[in-house]
């Protein structure tokens, strides 16, 4: 029996949000149901385009929303998986059906309609006639064809000697390249590489963009751009940003890099296209069309107006007024240099991604779709009828977090997302898949529900809104397939029941992390490796949590007590700690990854760790590449903001000195363990022990 805490909603609003998707409670843990506060309620109503301001408005939305779904002839989407029989839209017989496929070609009827997002019109026999976007997908997503282990990286933390203060394209192209060909890697994973919104200083969070459709070109390595002149005065400035860190112990400033590789890149611009380089980027404007020249149009109005566009004079607050137009046209040179730097940045991307291929890793470079986007960047101003005014995306408070999360990200509409077909969505997954093998969704929970806090309201105050599911599944497959790319969904912490079944079933991989790993349903202890889900991408920790260098040596625990983030006292939490490691290492000696007398060697730890790693039937295994080098500092330490250095630091040893890519690469520690990696990984292919479905075999 679930426990019941708080008022439920009146009957009548209830209903209305129902109807609109629209949660009136959620359940923070097994057990619990919690009511949603009717205020939420009503104020999501009210970013959805509903009145629910009293009984009255109540009453009258409800009635045209019910009628509204009586009387509708199709949905604004609809999804057939292909493979599963006939197209059936539920339509009254007698139904006249024309299709317009996705190619423009005609169709007298829904028969044999080929993978895509086709136009349905239907006319029935009363008179009344409908529109639907029609998504054919297929059924399942890429999986990759064997298991494979690969590297989990921040990339803006991997410095190189031709870095200009942070790791770039150039780096992670080299990376790819010498962990395909000297390690048998077979993906490289980054960290989102979206385009951020410009500022003094600049939010340094991947997970908090301006856009999510473009990439950012303080990531261009400038020596590989062909009209780049290597200017000594660039390269001495990039040598001290670059010495700066790996030899004085600062900080990445990334507002820094940015502010050179600007000055460089505008020196570039002025350098006139070779023909067969002019046609390319002409080609490139084309495909991306109206979303580029917002883009840019976005970036040059933040360089006179300043980057927050609601401040901005009235009239250029949309990018469909004449005002707007008429300021693209006088900025002309600004437009072109930011949409010239969009297909820089993409065809470094597509180098990356076409040097992890030719150096044999079968997925290659792994890019990570964030949650949502900056109130204040392009994409919130370019696709502002799409999102949600005066709500935010977040967490529910639950038993790791009492008073929830606030993330200051605005969502979606998923009214307006179906009406259009779920155009931008469409275009941000192709976007992606230009140049990734495979793509990581953060929070992949977000395709099913996410948790609004009105504006104003602590995050406690909100509410869960349900999106189309199937839709935004059915899209992710037809583009994944199209692409050829493997889905990995970031389905960490508290997931609504049924939700890892349906991505399973759909080809979506999961992410398993070897410490949350617990018989939960059970005795509560480490889940043996023959337990682990097969469809996954299993690792040892993530950007959020700590290294583990740090997590075997109880280092974690010390960094958050002098943080003040700990909830009890510092002895309980070591002793705690302690015990957890050491029901790890129990089970490591136990199955023979670890010898007894390497209790305390920190690297035959980590050894075994990514040996056991290995001995579960997970598609893909990832290292951290700190914890090759026995890195003890969390790139992200959620719950801080500047008491500790965020998304700033460069990978480094055990003493804190930063690492180079060259020193890795030339690193025995990073040697071995890669080796070990490489051995077993050998080993389970040759024995049979993953087959084709990913179960275990004998």
């Amino acid at each position: 029996m679930s426990e019941a805490l708080g008022t439920p909603l009146d009957g009548e609003l209830s209903r209305l949000a129902e109807l609109h998707g629209v949660a009136t409670s959620y359940s923070p843990s097994p057990g619990r149901t919690v009511p949603a506060s009717p205020s939420a309620v009503i104020a999501v109503l009210g970013a959805l385009g509903v009145d629910a301001s009293g009984p009255q408005a109540v009453r009258a939305a409800l009635a045209d929303r019910e009628r509204h779904l009586a009387e509708r002839l199709l949905p604004p989407t609809a999804v057939h998986w292909a493979g599963t029989g006939a197209i059936d839209l539920g339509l009254p017989a007698g139904t006249r059906v024309e299709v317009r496929t996705e190619d423009g070609q005609p169709r007298g009827d829904t028969r044999d309609l080929p993978p895509g997002v086709h136009e349905v019109t239907a006319t029935a026999p009363d008179g009344r006639t409908a529109r639907c976007h029609l998504v054919v997908a297929p059924d399942r997503l890429p999986t990759p064809a064997a298991r494979s282990y690969g590297l989990l990286v921040q990339l803006y933390s991997l410095l190189s000697r031709h870095s200009w203060g942070m790791g770039d394209l150039g780096d992670l192209a080299d990376l790819a390249d010498w962990a395909a060909r000297t390690a048998g890697a077979g993906f490289v994973q980054v960290n989102p590489l979206h385009a951020a919104v410009p500022g003094a200083p600049t939010d340094p969070s991947p997970y908090r963009p301006s856009s999510r459709r473009f990439p950012d070109p303080v990531h261009l390595r400038l020596e590989s751009v062909p009209e780049y002149d290597r200017q000594d005065a660039f390269a001495e400035r990039a040598r001290q940003l670059r010495s700066a860190v790996l030899d004085q112990g600062a900080l990445i400033d990334r507002d820094a890099v940015w502010e050179l590789k600007r000055e460089a890149l505008e020196a570039v611009a002025a350098v006139p296209l070779s023909p067969a380089r002019q046609a390319a980027y002409d080609a490139f404007r084309t495909e991306q069309g109206q979303a580029l020249e917002d883009h840019a149009t976005w970036y040059a109005l933040a360089e006179r107006h300043g980057p927050d566009w609601h401040r901005w004079p009235e009239p250029l607050r949309d990018p469909r007024s004449a005002e707007t137009a008429s300021a693209r046209d006088r900025l002309a040179d600004r437009v072109a240099l930011h949409s010239r730097l969009a297909w820089l940045t993409d065809t470094q991307l597509t180098a990356a991604q076409r040097a992890a291929r030719e150096a044999g890793m079968p997925v290659g470079i792994v890019h990570d779709l964030a949650v949502g986007v900056h109130p204040q960047g392009a994409d919130a101003w370019a696709q502002r009828d799409f999102f949600a005014a005066g709500m935010s995306v977040g967490a529910p408070p639950d038993a790791f977090n009492a008073r929830g999360q606030d993330w200051g990200l605005p969502p979606w509409r998923p009214d307006r997302l179906a009406a259009s077909g779920y155009a931008p969505y469409r275009d941000l997954l192709r976007a992606l898949f230009r140049y990734a093998g495979a793509l990581r969704i953060d929070h992949v929970m977000g395709l099913f529900r996410l948790w609004w806090v009105p504006a104003g309201s602590p995050p406690t105050e909100g509410t869960y809104v349900r999106y189309d599911a199937e839709a935004m599944l059915a899209l992710l497959a037809l583009e994944a397939t199209r692409a050829g790319a493997v889905v990995i969904g970031e389905d960490l912490g508290t997931v609504e029941p049924g939700v890892r079944e349906t991505l399973q079933r759909h080809g979506v991989l999961g992410t398993s992390v070897l410490w949350f790993e617990r018989d939960w349903d059970g005795d509560g202890r480490p889940l043996p490796p023959e337990r682990w889900r097969a469809d996954c991408l299993a690792t040892a920790t993530t950007h959020d949590l700590p290294p583990t260098a740090a997590r075997l040596t109880g280092e974690h625990v010390e960094l958050r007590d002098r943080l003040g983030l700990s909830t009890r006292p510092l002895a309980q939490e070591r002793a705690d700690a302690k015990a957890d490691t050491a029901e790890w290492l129990a089970l490591l000696i136990s199955l023979g990854l670890l010898a007894g007398t390497d209790v305390g060697d920190e690297e035959a730890e980590i050894r075994a760790v990514h040996r056991f790693l290995l001995r579960t039937p997970a598609r893909m295994v990832g290292v951290w590449l700190p914890d090759a080098i026995g890195d003890r500092r969390p790139q992200n330490l959620p719950g801080t903001w500047d008491q500790y250095p965020n998304w700033r630091l460069p990978i480094a040893d055990p003493k804190g000195r930063p690492v180079t890519l060259e020193e890795l690469q030339g690193s025995e520690r990073v040697r071995a363990l890669l080796e070990v990696l490489r051995e077993d990984d050998a080993a389970v292919d040759a024995s049979g022990a993953v087959d084709a479905s990913g179960a275990s075999g004998a």
